[in-house]
């Protein structure tokens, strides 16, 4: 990543504060901002004056604006082509993760409920997406086994 900032759009306060206390703990030099809705990705990118992010971390289910807008958003504007967006979701529909990638998506990743599994899955996608050049491959992470009966 060209910065050490990741922008993380997210809705759920319980989900906010465990991205922050994940990345916090694995990646303290990552700086994070925090969008609550996908209405304000666009407004946030074009707006002169902030540092560009070098990853997005989008929930996917969302009020209004949904991590799947905010990607063909994102991707329909040809000068954030080399930003990469991750959808980082509870939703483990196979259909949401396809559409996801054929917007553009860079990585579909499930939300694991276990915090040190969560803690582990977004040191793991901050470590890959800070060695690569932007959109040089897709990965996924499937929903480990019974996800629901994590605890």
């Amino acid at each position: 990543m060209e910065t050490d900032l990741v922008l993380v759009v997210e809705d759920s306060d319980e989900d906010i504060e465990a991205i922050a206390r994940a990345i916090g703990r694995s990646h303290p030099d990552v700086r994070l901002e925090f969008l609550r809705s996908g209405s304000g990705v666009l407004p946030r990118l074009t707006a002169g004056g902030h540092e560009p992010p070098g990853l997005v971390l989008l929930d996917l289910n969302m009020p209004g604006e949904g991590g799947l807008d905010v990607v063909r958003q994102v991707r329909a504007r040809g000068e954030y082509d080399g930003l990469r967006l991750v959808v980082f979701t509870s939703s483990e529909n196979q259909a949401e993760a396809e559409a996801c990638y054929a917007a553009g998506a860079d990585s579909y990743i499930y939300k694991p409920i276990n915090f040190a599994l969560f803690q582990s899955v977004l040191a793991q996608t901050l470590d890959y997406w800070r060695s690569r050049e932007p959109n040089v491959t897709q990965i996924v992470v499937p929903p480990p086994g019974e996800s629901s009966a994590q605890a």
